[in-house]
């Protein structure tokens, strides 16, 4: 019999989602360097971009990171364990999930994510191909502090995959490996992440020839006019992604074409033309580089798997004993 999907909200939140979502918006904005969190790219049209965006020929990183899991999701299962709860960090809504949990012996499956309708589409559909498969979705922002589900309590392990800690800056990526390594019940994790490679392939990467990045970056603008009754026009805005080699990230802005006044949430922002949001960060890493990192955290590197041309990794972390 298949079990029925339950949504489990964060008890703990202080805000309703919609009034966080406001909140980051204006901080973002009112900066002199104004940016805009990427956590909200996925709404339900956001989410399906992104899924456009995975099957264009120059985003190399989903077809990369679905060949190594792949070839050695078995090997991964025998690193990880037997019994154990997997909580991904997303909604789990490609087949990178599928294929881990095709080899692990999970006891539970705990996909968390910021989005609500995405996380739900994603864990019924996971419900209906594991039906023996308890299916714990949590609508919360993993980059905080959270607690599991009561029927997801023991050995544990975190699956983050598609290279999203490279979003975050290095002390916030160091920090979130940091509360991963002190959960309770958390054994380690697999984490997936982009490796550095020429300019030329990583920018290609994020300005795809037809255009799915763009709409994807561009999407933003429409979920805050649509959700917080923002102004934007975003016809008036450019998408732009430029590898960072110094910093060794891509970042992705948008970019007013014109000087023009926007309001959102009863505040007025002015842009002047060529001034830009930045939206996200996509920082590219050597293996010894974030053993490093993983190791200020309280984690060590135990296992690297990559692809066949090197581009990507997935890394096997395990927490240090104190």
């Amino acid at each position: 019999m298949m079990r029925p999907v339950q949504l489990r909200t964060l008890d703990e939140a202080t805000q309703a989602p919609t009034d966080g979502f406001l909140a980051d918006v204006i901080e973002g904005l009112s900066r002199p360097a104004k940016r805009l969190p990427s956590k909200y790219f996925y709404d339900a049209r956001g989410s399906r971009l992104f899924e456009a965006i995975c099957e264009t020929p120059e985003y190399y990183l989903t077809r990369a990171e679905i060949e190594i899991l792949g070839d050695h999701a078995m090997e991964m299962a025998a690193a990880v364990g037997p019994r154990r709860i997997i909580v991904e960090y997303g909604s789990g809504e490609s087949i990178k999930t599928r294929l881990l949990l095709d080899h692990l012996d999970a006891t539970a499956y705990v996909p968390v994510d910021v989005s609500r309708e995405p996380l739900l589409a994603a864990s019924a559909a996971i419900q209906t191909e594991y039906p023996r498969l308890k299916v714990l979705p949590l609508h919360a922002d993993f980059t905080r502090p959270f607690n599991l589900p009561v029927g997801a309590l023991g050995r544990s392990l975190v699956y983050f995959p598609g290279s999203t800690i490279g979003n975050f800056d290095p002390a916030e990526a160091t920090a979130l490996l940091r509360n991963i390594a002190r959960a309770p019940g958390c054994e380690g994790a697999l984490v997936g992440i982009d490796l550095v490679k020429s300019k030329r392939v990583l920018e290609a990467a994020y300005n795809d020839s037809d255009l799915v990045t763009a709409a994807f970056n561009l999407n933003l603008l429409h979920r805050i006019n649509s959700e917080l009754g923002g102004e934007f026009q975003p016809g008036r805005f450019s998408h732009r992604a430029v590898f960072n080699e110094a910093a060794g990230r891509i970042e992705m802005y948008l970019v007013s074409k014109i000087d023009q006044v926007v309001g959102v949430g009863g505040r007025s922002f002015s842009f002047r033309a060529r001034e830009a949001i930045l939206t996200e960060l996509s920082h590219k890493y050597t293996l010894d580089g974030f053993s490093d990192m993983s190791s200020s955290a309280g984690m060590t590197l135990t296992q690297a798997w990559t692809d066949d041309a090197a581009r990507f990794a997935v890394v096997h972390l395990v927490r240090r004993a104190a």
